[in-house]
């Protein structure tokens, strides 16, 4: 994998960000964070110490991501309001810094001679097509706002590649999971959630009847795709799928998690969550041929790992 010298990684703070600044520190490469905190947490990247730049701010600012974004090679562009359900109760709000916020860390990097954006998207751009496995061909059929302002970015990148000669790539990630997922918001991932739950002997709350299925991609295999996207030829222009090509139902996922946690407790059951998409699972063949992308980490291995981490931060 070919060496970057300099990133910005907006949302640096966060979950996915956090550990995609990282391995960039990792491969020697220069890093700046901007991150406004909204859901990012400092505790996730101060053991970097000066190893890294971390601006404090908003992607909607436009004279200051032109000065975070000026000398960049890449931006990894993570930073968005990242829930369904806060997009679906504030979708102004979402849209704001979603599109708007998408749009201007776009126009930055073109502005500033960027060569690469990177830029998180979604399996929520499906939306609920009965047909499986998603493959980045189907016609997008998004259901909440965040689908839409994630398909809207990656419309925005596009253009900007046709219009301005910038480099872009979309990522769809399905569901990511690992280490530092936060999971005191009811807007987290659902196996953070449980697994706090779990840790509590508490049950948990599964919205439905639970048969929704989900492709859980652990954290390392998610920053190995944005490298490669960031890094190969063949990815500038593209969308690609980051999954496993693999799915577990989330009734099934709560069994799975008590059994390595050595937990036996039935979850309490809720109405569905308006927004919610039924069936996912991706297909990865389009970014295994185009970037050599395969998952190295096994859901039951990411879940173990997961698990220790939980348990040390109690």
């Amino acid at each position: 994998m070919k060496k970057i010298s300099h990133a910005l990684v907006t949302g640096g703070a966060g979950f996915i960000g956090s550990h995609l600044v990282d391995e960039l520190v990792a491969n020697g490469c220069r890093v700046t964070v901007l991150d406004n905190l909204s859901t990012g947490h400092r505790h996730n990247i101060d053991h970097l110490g000066d190893r890294i730049a971390f601006v404090e701010g908003d992607i909607r600012d436009a004279k200051l991501l032109d000065r975070v974004v000026r000398g960049c090679e890449v931006v990894f562009h993570q930073a968005a309001v990242v829930s369904v359900t806060q997009s679906v109760q504030d979708p102004s709000h979402s849209c704001e810094v979603n599109d708007l916020g998408t749009v201007r860390v776009l126009d930055a990097s073109r502005r500033n001679g960027v060569r690469r954006v990177v830029m998180a998207s979604s399996s929520a751009v499906y939306g609920d097509d009965p047909r499986l496995p998603k493959t980045e061909d189907m016609e997008p059929m998004p259901m909440s706002p965040y689908a839409v302002q994630k398909l809207t970015g990656e419309f925005y990148a596009s253009a900007f590649g046709g219009l301005y000669g910038l480099e872009t790539v979309c990522l769809r990630y399905f569901n990511v999971f690992g280490p530092r997922q936060d999971p005191s918001s009811p807007y987290s991932g659902v196996i953070s959630i449980f697994m706090t739950k779990a840790a509590a002997g508490q049950p948990p709350t599964i919205y439905g009847d639970g048969g929704q299925s989900r492709d859980f991609v652990y954290i390392k295999d998610v920053v190995r795709a944005n490298l490669l996207a960031a890094t190969e030829a063949a990815a500038a222009g593209r969308v690609f799928n980051v999954g496993t090509g693999a799915f577990i139902r989330i009734r099934d996922l709560w069994t799975l998690i008590g059994e390595l946690s050595n937990v036996k407790i039935d979850p309490v059951f809720g109405p569905p969550r308006a927004g919610d998409v039924r069936e996912s699972v991706s297909d990865i063949g389009q970014i295994g041929k185009a970037l050599g992308f395969s998952p190295q980490v096994a859901l039951r291995q990411g879940l173990i790992d997961t698990l220790a981490w939980v348990r040390a931060a109690a």
